[in-house]
């Protein structure tokens, strides 16, 4: 609505040109473009409007990737992917082993062994098989002549789950992140009124303020709509992350159940509320299913429904 109201002035402006005090409006300009930057800057730590990365292994980054010394030199070892599949990528600095030599094995607290082989994809090394989640386990990374043992953990943070997904949509914490917005977008609206009002003082381009005024504009109206099409997803009940809602069905089907009905949504930030209807073959509790979903630590409200499978 102000970006509205903004653009409906600047427009008045257009067709009726008003004098401009510059003496007043550039220091005052100045003030507010410094006030919104400190602002921002106090705020920069309570917006999660980006998303997170894997956090892996002792050396993790970001990116989820570790660097680890060997005779060929340093050695980036990452896992890429996005929600639908994740492969390992090794990056040598120097010159890398062919492809058919290398291999890694990755081994799970349940026991479970997995074998990953590589192709050369140029700038580096990618295995051909999927990583699984979780991706928490221990691996040997094998090189011609030497082998490697590496650690991968998730490391959470506060409405994260074991395996990770569901982070920015269960931690981002809107109020926090509308202010951001607000501060930032003033601090924009700022920069560029007070290079209109320079131009306009220095050549008489007194249609440079209104033109400031609708650039201006439409840096709210773009950054407002962002924060109303998130705000709405969660006051609707959208499902917040469709990756951690295929994990859930993957953890209580895995063991001959059939979740049959699963809705998911946002509690507020760092906590998501599930609700599970499943069909057993076996005389299962509802706690049962409770204890197989403490991994997911978003997850603060459970609400399970049990029905006997027919004929069982």
């Amino acid at each position: 609505m102000i970006a509205l109201l903004i653009g409906f002035e600047a427009i008045l402006r257009f067709l009726s040109p008003v004098p401009i005090h510059f003496a007043e409006a550039i220091p005052i300009a100045v003030v507010g473009l410094g006030v919104n930057l400190l602002s921002a800057w106090l705020l920069r730590d309570g917006d999660h409007g980006h998303d997170h990365g894997h956090h892996h292994g002792p050396h993790g980054h970001a990116d989820g990737s570790m660097r680890i010394e060997t005779g060929y030199g340093s050695v980036l070892v990452a896992v890429f992917g996005g929600a639908a599949s994740s492969r390992f990528r090794l990056t040598f600095e120097g010159r890398a082993p062919a492809a058919a030599s290398v291999s890694l094995q990755t081994l799970r607290a349940d026991g479970t062994a997995q074998s990953f082989s590589f192709i050369d994809c140029g700038r580096y090394l990618e295995s051909t098989e999927d990583i699984p989640e979780p991706h928490e386990f221990k691996a040997q990374l094998r090189l011609p002549g030497e082998e490697h043992a590496l650690s991968f953990v998730e490391h959470l943070r506060p409405g994260e789950h074991l395996a990770h997904a569901g982070a920015a949509s269960a931690h981002r914490d809107h109020n926090i992140r509308s202010a951001y917005v607000h501060v930032v977008a003033d601090a924009a609206v700022s920069v560029v009124t007070i290079v209109g009002l320079l131009l306009a003082r220095i050549f008489n381009w007194l249609w440079m303020d209104p033109l400031a005024s609708v650039i201006g504009a439409a840096v709210i109206a773009n950054w407002a709509y962002g924060l109303i099409r998130d705000t709405a997803a969660v006051l609707l009940d959208v499902v917040p992350d469709q990756r951690m809602q295929g994990q859930i069905r993957k953890t209580i089907e895995n063991n001959g159940d059939e979740l049959v009905d699963l809705h998911l949504w946002r509690l507020g930030p760092g906590h998501l509320g599930v609700v599970l209807s499943v069909v057993s073959p076996e005389p299962r509790t509802p706690n049962y299913f409770r204890a197989k979903l403490q991994p997911f630590k978003a997850l603060s409200h459970i609400t399970v429904e049990v029905q006997a499978r027919s004929g069982s």
